[in-house]
């Protein structure tokens, strides 16, 4: 099992509830992909470094987590689709 960071930018123009609803969403898709979530780290809203389809806020999340080294893949391709996530990267942890 390797270990991975996802971060997640949300759209600031959704509500706490389809935010909390979209989190859920993410973190099915770490574990439906065979990942388990050590930590999520929830910073709010913060000011984007520049401009997103007309949005200068955004909603950061950080979630740490174990998988194969197939899953990182096919969370990104299902995060991908998803209207309230306006950025998101997945990254190697190496500890």
């Amino acid at each position: 099992m390797n270990k991975y960071e996802l971060a997640v930018v949300l759209s600031s123009l959704i509500s706490d509830e389809e935010r909390a609803a979209a989190l859920e969403k993410v973190q099915g898709i770490i574990t439906r992909a065979g990942g388990t979530i050590e930590n999520v780290d929830d910073w709010g809203k913060k000011k984007l470094a520049y401009e997103i389809q007309k949005m200068s806020e955004g909603f950061y999340t950080f979630i740490r987590f174990d998988a194969e080294p197939s899953a990182p893949a096919q969370v990104e391709e299902n995060i991908r689709l998803m209207e309230q996530v306006i950025r998101f990267l997945c990254i190697s942890r190496e500890e």
